[in-house]
């Protein structure tokens, strides 16, 4: 059977289950329900849930457990799931909370009201609400706020059997055994050993013996867009977190990371939109445009400016009217062309590439990849409109104006980002709207500057 022809028969069966599954929730099937529903992947049952009407999300938290309903309450977007615990008993919503993995126990509360948060702990069991209060402290966006302390402890001196029958207790409870953190007697991170190397070992090899002592780890307070860094160049799984002294406080697992590097994409895209911080499911419209409007009027502004320096050159264009068919030409290449040179700064800033390549060798490509862009465009639009016009002199006016747009457009695309963050100002920030205005404004006066030189052969 073809790949696809199995996938369509394997939709088909699937959409049979998920029929089934609702069918029984219709028809207050409890047996067949939790039947049915518990066989499907925890993905699944949340989208299954998400798409449910409030009635019927009612009746399944009375059909689920509390642990049965935070694996599917954690496969949901964090946006999506604060308004499903608004709708909860708080006393089954708290025991919810106490079944999830801390870290993203944390992440919800830390979207919820902090009366509601303080509700959910003092109903919540105390050894829970203690482990998740060990980590609401720490200040969001840093390895702390994102670390679990749901993981396996290991001391130097234990033996390979005395270590295997302790994972046999402990990893059910924990978020991850693929790496397994070493202390020392004062509790100092001092190795690191995978499953692999416990499994082959002899049961009576000591820990300190096999496990490796390069152990990579983050401060507690490390920026979590650095630690998502560190992930991609290690290819972690697991990531331990320390204080100022070494000692283990918890470890950061790649799931978490991959939320991690999802948001902070979402968020340099909304900047590079000029719409920092804009959630576009929750804002109302008055919210939106409040956030909208300051770049818009600094936009506005500078579009101003745009508009007088044209207006200084009236003259010129009332002597030779056919050069305003072609401000928006100009204007537009160079501006798409210092948006791409933005997007490779910004992301070479964010990538750490510049630590292994260096601005000055980035800047230095792409103003030779702009001289070159602008060279081919400037001949090609210098032969339309020699065709176009009949006129050489007004062919190379454009051709020359449109190579020295693009290379000054495509420098300040790459330049003014690097300058933000020297200033430390967030780079995406330096927005398409906010380089395309300002290449505009640049693109303008060499467009003019070289026609005004261009006058005598124009007329």
């Amino acid at each position: 059977m073809k790949a696809d022809q199995y996938d369509v028969q394997y939709q088909e069966q699937f959409q049979e289950h998920i029929d089934k599954v609702q069918e029984a929730l219709e028809t207050e099937n409890l047996e067949e329900f939790r039947t049915e529903f518990l066989e499907i992947h925890p993905y699944d049952q949340a989208v299954f849930f998400q798409q449910q009407e409030a009635e019927n999300r009612a009746q399944i938290y009375t059909y689920l457990s509390p642990e049965e309903m935070s694996e599917i309450l954690i496969n949901i977007d964090l946006d999506d799931v604060v308004e499903f615990f608004e709708e909860m008993d708080p006393r089954y919503a708290a025991m919810i909370f106490s079944e999830m993995p801390v870290d993203d126990a944390v992440d919800i509360l830390n979207e919820l009201d902090k009366e509601k948060v303080v509700s959910y702990l003092t109903i919540m069991d105390k050894e829970s609400a203690d482990d998740i209060k060990q980590l609401l402290h720490y200040e969001e966006k840093t390895a702390g706020s994102i670390m679990t302390t749901e993981y396996v402890v290991l001391f130097e001196n234990q033996t390979v059997a005395e270590t295997m029958n302790q994972l046999k207790k402990e990893a059910p409870d924990a978020e991850t055994i693929y790496y397994l953190f070493v202390l020392d007697d004062v509790k100092h991170l001092v190795g690191v050993l995978s499953i692999r190397d416990l499994i082959i070992a002899d049961h009576d090899t000591q820990i300190k013996e096999i496990m490796s002592t390069k152990v990579v780890a983050v401060s507690v307070a490390k920026d979590q867009e650095d630690v998502a860094q560190m992930f991609r160049d290690y290819d972690f799984l697991a990531l331990p977190v320390v204080d100022f002294q070494d000692h283990l406080l918890g470890i950061i697992t790649v799931d978490d990371i991959l939320d991690v590097m999802e948001e902070e994409a979402s968020e340099d895209y909304s900047k590079l939109a000029a719409m920092s911080n804009t959630d576009i499911k929750d804002d109302t419209a008055i919210r939106s445009a409040r956030k909208r409007l300051p770049w818009l009027v600094i936009l506005l502004f500078l579009g101003m400016l745009t508009a007088t320096l044209i207006a200084s050159f009236e003259e010129t264009l009332e002597q030779v009217a056919i050069l305003a068919a072609f401000i928006p030409l100009i204007g537009g290449t160079a501006g798409n062309s210092g948006t791409q040179a933005l997007a490779v700064s910004v992301r070479g800033m964010a990538t750490g590439e510049f630590e292994h390549t260096g601005k000055w060798k980035l800047l230095g490509r792409e103003a030779l990849t702009g001289l070159i862009n602008g060279v081919f465009c400037g001949i090609i639009l210098a032969a339309i409109i020699f065709i176009w016009q009949g006129s050489i002199y007004l062919g190379i006016l454009l051709g020359l104006s449109i190579m020295g747009s693009l290379l000054v457009a495509t420098l300040a695309g790459a330049l003014i980002p690097m300058i933000m963050n020297r200033l430390h100002i967030d780079p995406a920030v330096a927005s398409g709207p906010f380089i395309t205005t300002i290449n505009d404004l640049i693109s303008t006066l060499i467009y003019f500057g070289m026609a005004t030189a261009f006058m005598s052969y124009l007329i």
